[in-house]
């Protein structure tokens, strides 16, 4: 009998949130975390089973999928950072391919032929002012991009493995590491707010223009694309508009009783920095009938409000 659904790096960003959305419905989740990464989670919840597997360790991965024997796998482990990949471009390669690879390979090899999500990325596409239809020629341009594509590939190349592909553009909220942009504006400004970061916010470029979705709206699309999409068949997961990174940051401002000033960072210039990425999502709106629901604005404010909890003030310790 199959087990519970399985969501690898379920530590993560993304990740946690799709247990979440999981447990909305199902009476229990398995989640994987990495041995040496972020420490799995006190086990409160009894639904959650938690377990450290490293995807880089082919025999123990089919170990783990033959014990668990998952009814389907949402594959959200992985080195999510575009900055990371130029600094080690060969640990990105690694985990994003050879680490999908054992996962696709132990499942074939368990002979348990189990549903797959593949979480991809917008980043595969060939950049472009245009907005990005999942017929748009590839030709990603950063190693991360490089990675999901390859990894995409695997998945797709899979003989009877139902995998479903999901190309999120980028995605925002709490739980964010402040590695990203809107996240990294959040944390800031929340130390600003707590005295314990002088008055300075630190920014990249901010011409940049990025189709952003929430979270919990792009983990939403995850679950129905295996509920309801085609197998092989990619769905863009974004919000099909475009802001502005210097519109983000003011609304995020505009959120708090704090006075700032900015100063740009030349640390946080991109070697590849695309002017706009903007998505086209009429394909997973008219065969899953997804769409966004939650508004820029509210991702924003509870973004900070997560940041403001996490910082310590002064005589006060960490939540």
């Amino acid at each position: 009998m199959p087990g519970p659904p399985l969501v690898t790096g379920a530590t993560g960003f993304a990740g946690s949130h799709l247990l979440d959305e999981l447990l909305r419905t199902e009476p229990a989740v398995a989640a994987w975390g990495h041995p040496r990464g972020r420490p799995l989670p006190d086990p409160t919840d009894p639904r959650v089973h938690w377990d450290s597997v490293d995807l880089l360790d082919p025999d123990a991965v089919v170990r783990a999928v033959m014990a668990l024997r998952p009814s389907v796998v949402y594959h959200c482990a992985g080195v999510p950072h575009v900055a990371e990949s130029w600094a080690d471009p060969r640990r990105v390669l690694d985990v994003n391919v050879m680490g999908t690879h054992h996962i696709l390979e132990a499942i074939t090899r368990a002979g348990h032929r189990c549903p797959m999500l593949l979480t991809g990325s917008a980043l595969i596409y060939r950049p472009s002012s245009s907005p990005l239809t999942e017929d748009h020629p590839i030709g990603p341009s950063t190693p991360y991009g490089v990675s999901k594509l390859a990894q995409e590939m695997l998945g797709a190349r899979t003989p009877g493995l139902p995998v479903y592909l999901a190309r999120p553009f980028n995605h925002a909220g709490p739980r964010q590491s402040h590695d990203f942009v809107t996240s990294s504006f959040a944390k800031q400004i929340a130390e600003i707010e707590a005295g314990v970061s002088e008055p300075v916010l630190r920014v990249g470029n901010l011409a940049s223009r990025r189709d952003i979705t929430d979270v919990r709206d792009t983990v939403r699309a995850y679950r129905l694309i295996v509920e309801r999409g085609e197998p092989r068949r990619p769905y863009n997961v974004c919000a099909a508009q475009a802001y502005r990174i210097s519109d983000l940051l003011h609304t995020l401002i505009g959120l708090s009783h704090a006075q700032v000033r900015l100063e740009e960072d030349s640390a946080r210039m991109r070697p590849s920095d695309t002017p706009i990425v903007l998505g086209d999502r009429s394909r997973i709106a008219a065969e899953i009938g997804w769409q966004p629901t939650i508004p820029i604005e509210r991702t924003l404010a509870d973004l900070l409000e997560y940041w403001r909890k996490k910082t310590p003030r002064p005589g006060v310790g960490r939540s």
